[in-house]
Order: C-alpha cells, then sequence, then structure tokens
C-alpha cells in the first residue's frame, strides 16, 4: 500500500511538471515552458555546410599520392640508377651556369666570381698553353738534332712565361678583389686566377659569363 501511495504521488508531480515519467533530463529541459508560459522550448537547429560530408576513406585517397613500387630489386636498382643520373646531369649543368648551390667549395663566393669574370674578360697568352704544350710533345718524337735542341728551349721560355703572367695576373685580382670586395676574403684567389687562365676557353668551368672585351 505504501509503494502504490509513493508511485501515484510521483505520477501526479510528474503531470504537474508536464515532464513525463522516465524521460533524460535533456528532454526535460526541451519540456520545460518558455518565459511566455506559451510552451515548451524547441532545440536550436544548426545550418547545414551546404554539402555532404566526405567519407574518410575518400579523404585519404585525395591526399595519397600514386606509388608503384618496383617489382623487384633490379627494377628497383634502374630506378635508382636513373634518378640518380638526372640528378647528376641536373647539377652539372648548373655547375656550367655557375649557380651557387652545384658549386665545389673552392669556386664559392663573391671573390672567386669576380676573377672568373676577370680573367674572362680579355684573351691571354696562358689560355693557349695547352695548344702549345700538344705542339711541343709532337716535337719530341721528330728525331731532328735541330728540333731536339730547340724543344727544351721553347719548353723553359714557354714555363718562365706562363709563370710571369700567373704572377702578374694574381696580383691585380687581389687588388680589384680588396678595391671591390672590401672585407671579403682573398686567400688562395691569386693562385684560382693564375690556374684558371691557364685553361682553354672553352672547356672552363663554370663558362664564362662575359666575352672577351666586355667589362667586368
Amino acid at each position: 500500500m505504501r509503494r502504490r501511495r509513493s508511485d501515484t504521488a510521483e505520477a501526479q508531480d510528474a503531470d504537474a511538471s508536464g515532464v513525463p515519467e522516465g524521460a533524460s533530463g535533456e528532454d526535460a529541459s526541451l519540456a520545460e515552458p518558455d518565459g511566455n508560459g506559451s510552451g515548451p522550448k524547441r532545440a536550436a537547429t544548426t545550418a547545414g555546410k551546404g554539402r555532404p560530408t566526405p567519407k574518410r576513406s575518400e579523404s585519404e585517397r585525395r591526399r595519397r599520392q600514386p606509388y608503384n613500387a618496383p617489382k623487384d630489386r633490379k627494377e628497383a636498382n634502374r630506378a635508382y640508377r636513373e634518378r640518380d643520373r638526372a640528378t647528376r646531369s641536373r647539377r652539372s649543368e648548373a655547375l656550367r651556369r655557375g649557380e651557387e648551390w652545384a658549386l665545389p667549395a673552392r669556386d664559392r663566393g663573391q671573390a672567386r666570381a669576380l676573377a672568373r669574370d676577370f680573367v674572362d674578360s680579355r684573351r691571354r697568352v696562358s689560355e693557349f698553353y695547352m695548344y702549345g704544350l700538344l705542339v711541343l710533345m709532337v716535337l719530341l718524337f721528330v728525331r731532328t738534332p735541330m728540333i731536339q735542341t730547340l724543344v727544351p728551349i721553347l719548353v723553359l721560355a714557354a714555363v718562365v712565361v706562363m709563370a710571369g703572367e700567373g704572377v702578374l695576373l694574381g696580383r691585380k685580382v687581389r687588388t680589384l678583389v680588396e678595391q671591390r670586395l672590401p672585407g671579403e676574403s682573398t686567400r688562395g684567389v691569386r693562385l684560382y686566377a693564375a690556374m684558371r687562365a691557364l685553361q682553354i676557353r672553352q672547356l672552363r668551368v663554370p663558362k664564362p659569363r662575359i666575352k672577351p672585351g666586355d667589362s667586368y
């Protein structure tokens, strides 16, 4: 009898509050009357995005990039060699153009670039040294007494001329770097300029940026 009376009292309280028995807290909050007492509140609605939400699998498939794994070790090695060849070719082209990132340590820096431009700005006797050396090597095989006597003299004269021009060129390059690039290190720039002057113009690396007679 006591349980029935308590159940009856709870049902009467629920009817008085307008919330059905057993409703959750969220349902109860929706059933509460508004300030005007006109009725229960309605849940606020959220505006949609205007398009359906993509599935997770579709989003991951869009982010992935196509990758074809090699079938075996031989194909993987071939693909690696092709990539390595392409990388070396790109670096070699950039080196010939004189791009800073591809230059070795001995060619980097503004001082070395200025030295290259100074050497390339005019024709010099040193750049024909290699041609003369080839001629002297051919003359060594000529068994004529006069030629055999003349070859050592020509070799000595070529060495003296190359050494003298190299010393003068190194001094000019060092003075030029000190004037135009104050504070820049001139260590090794004289030898660098002299060695570049000995190279054939078409074979110089990096290749000349200016032609003979142009200003540097």
